[in-house]
C-alpha cells in the first residue's frame, strides 16, 4: 500500500492519480482505492478488502455492544465540523428493550460548507466504503434502515452511491439476511435541493420528512426524537468511511496514527492561492505550513502568505503569522479558529480580506432560513455593512457596529449554529485584519486596488492637460 500523501485533482477521473513529490511519509487508507480503475464498483471494492469489516462483524460473533466499543476505544471523532467522539454519540440510540420504537440512521453527505470536497471524493470514488460504514453503524445501533441525504449540486456523488446500493442490495449486502445472518438493513437515496441549511442535523431530518428544512429546537435531541420523532443518528460520510478500517485493523492502530486527542487520518481541502489544489489525506495533528508547502505546492506565482482559513468559510480567517499550527481539533481552537470540515482557503498578498469577508458574509444571508431573527436580520446587516466598507463608503464606527452585532448573533443565541458561522469570521476579521478595515474607511477605498485607484485620478484630469 502506498504511503505517499494522495491528491484528488479530479474526483471524476478514473486513471491513477498523479504522483506528488514530497518528503512525507505516511499512511494512506481512506484514499486507497481511489484512483484505481472503477474503484466505485463493487468487484473492485471487494478485490481490495471491501465488506471484509461487515463479514468479520456479522460472522465473527460480535455483539453491537462489542462494535460501539471498538469505535470509541478508537477515539474516532465526528468529521462532519464539530468533532464529537463517534462512539460515545452511537451509545446514545436508547437500549430496544427499553425503547422498541423504529429507529435510523441519517447519513449527512450535504456538503456545502464554502471550500470543502471531501465527501464528493468518497462517493464519487469509492461509494462502497461508505456503505460499508453505514451498514456497520447499523448493526451497532440496531438500525433497520439509513437515508443518505446528498446535496442536491452533488449529482455524480448521487448516482455513484446510488449505484452501490443497488450493487450491494442484488450481492445480499443489503436488505434481509445480510450475508446469511439475521441483520436487515435497508438503505435509501435522498437529494437536497442545495440548501446549506439542511446540512445541519436537524434542518436535514426535516428535509426528509418532506418539510422545508428549517432546523429544531434541541433538547430534543435526534437520538431521542430524531426522523418523525424517532430515534436517529446523524454522521458524515467521511466519519463512516473511516468504521471499516478501525473494525479490520484495530483501536489501537487507528490511534497510532493522528494525535492522542485527535487520532487517525483526515482528508484537507486547500485550495485558494495555491500551486497544487486538491484533497489531501494526512494525519490530525500535521501542521498547515506543511499541508501548504509539501502537499499544495506552496502560494501560487511565487507570492507570500497573506491570511488563510483553517476548516471552511465558518472558521474565520487566520494571519499568515498563525501558519504553523497543528491541523488538530485542540489545537487550532487554541489558536482562536476550528478545524470544521478540514477545508483550508489560501490567500496570498494581493488579496483583500474584507472583500473576502464580504463574500462569506453575502453567502451567509443568502443561506438564513430566516427562523431567527437575530440570524435572519444579523446576516443581512453583516453583508450591508460589509458591502459598504469594501465599496469605500464605511465609517469608523462600522468596526465596533460589526463586532456588536457579531455579539448579538452568538454563540448559542439562535436554534442551529448559522448564526454563529456568521460571527465567528467577522470577530476573526476585526480581531486579525484590524487595520485593513481602518485602511478602507480611511482611504475611500481598497488599499490593494491600485488600477482602479489610478483610473478614478486619470478621470479627474482634464482632457489635454498633463497629469
Amino acid at each position: 500500500m502506498s504511503t505517499e500523501p494522495t491528491k484528488i485533482t479530479s474526483p471524476t477521473k478514473t486513471a491513477l492519480p498523479p504522483k506528488i513529490t514530497s518528503p512525507l511519509k505516511r499512511e494512506i487508507y481512506l484514499l486507497s482505492r481511489v484512483g484505481l480503475r472503477d474503484s466505485h464498483t463493487l468487484p473492485v471494492y471487494k478485490a481490495h478488502g471491501g465488506y471484509a469489516a461487515l463479514e468479520q462483524v456479522l460472522t465473527g460473533g460480535f455483539t453491537p455492544a462489542q462494535v460501539i466499543q471498538i469505535v470509541k476505544d478508537s477515539g474516532l471523532r465526528g468529521r462532519g465540523g464539530a468533532g464529537f467522539s463517534t462512539g460515545l454519540k452511537w451509545s446514545f440510540m436508547p437500549d430496544p428493550a427499553k425503547d422498541p420504537r423504529p429507529r435510523y440512521l441519517a447519513v449527512n453527505a450535504d456538503e456545502s460548507e464554502p471550500g470543502t470536497c471531501k465527501d464528493r471524493v468518497l462517493m464519487e470514488q469509492d461509494p462502497h466504503g461508505l456503505v460499508e460504514g453505514i451498514l456497520l453503524a447499523c448493526f451497532a445501533m440496531r438500525v433497520k434502515t439509513a437515508y443518505v441525504y446528498v446535496r442536491g449540486e452533488y449529482r455524480l456523488s448521487h448516482e455513484r452511491v446510488a449505484a452501490a446500493v443497488a450493487e450491494a442490495r442484488a450481492a445480499g449486502l443489503v436488505g434481509a439476511k445480510i450475508l446469511g445472518t439475521d441483520f436487515a438493513c435497508d438503505i435509501w437515496m435522498h437529494k437536497g435541493a442545495g440548501a446549506y441549511i439542511c446540512g445541519e442535523e436537524t434542518g436535514l431530518m426535516e428535509s426528509l420528512e418532506g418539510k422545508r428544512g428549517h432546523p429544531r429546537p434541541k433538547p430534543p435531541f435526534p437520538a431521542g426524537a430524531g426522523l418523525w420523532r424517532q430515534p436517529t443518528t446523524v454522521n458524515n460520510v467521511e466519519t463512516l468511511a473511516n468504521v471499516p478500517f478501525v473494525i479490520t485493523r484495530g483501536a489501537d492502530w487507528f490511534k497510532s496514527l493522528g494525535t492522542p486527542k485527535s487520532p487517525g487520518n483526515v482528508l484537507i481541502g486547500i485550495s485558494g492561492h495555491v500551486e497544487r489544489p486538491g484533497v489531501y489525506e494526512l494525519p490530525l495533528g500535521i501542521s498547515a505550513r506543511t499541508v501548504l508547502e509539501e502537499c499544495a505546492g506552496g502560494v501560487w506565482k511565487g507570492r507570500k502568505l497573506k491570511a488563510w482559513i483553517p476548516g471552511g468559510s465558518s472558521t474565520g480567517l487566520l494571519p499568515a503569522a498563525k501558519i504553523d499550527v497543528a491541523m488538530d481539533h485542540d489545537s487550532i481552537r487554541e489558536a482562536g479558529s476550528m478545524l470544521g470540515t478540514g477545508a483550508m482557503i489560501m490567500l496570498d498578498e494581493t488579496a483583500c480580506t474584507v472583500r473576502a469577508m464580504q463574500v462569506i458574509a453575502r453567502f451567509y444571508e443568502h443561506e438564513s432560513c430566516g427562523q431567527c431573527s437575530q440570524c435572519r436580520e444579523g446576516t443581512e446587516w453583516l453583508h450591508q455593512i460589509f458591502a459598504r466598507i469594501e465599496r469605500g463608503q464605511g465609517r469608523m464606527e462600522d468596526i465596533e457596529l460589526l463586532s456588536s452585532l457579531a455579539n448579538g448573533m452568538a454563540p448559542a443565541k439562535t436554534i442551529c449554529a448559522l448564526a454563529d458561522a456568521a460571527a465567528i469570521p467577522t470577530h476573526a476579521i476585526v480581531k486579525n485584519f484590524r487595520a485593513e478595515l481602518e485602511e478602507h474607511v480611511r482611504l475611500g477605498r481598497c488599499p490593494l486596488d491600485v488600477e482602479r485607484h489610478a483610473a478614478e485620478l486619470t478621470d479627474l484630469v482634464p482632457e489635454g492637460a498633463h497629469a
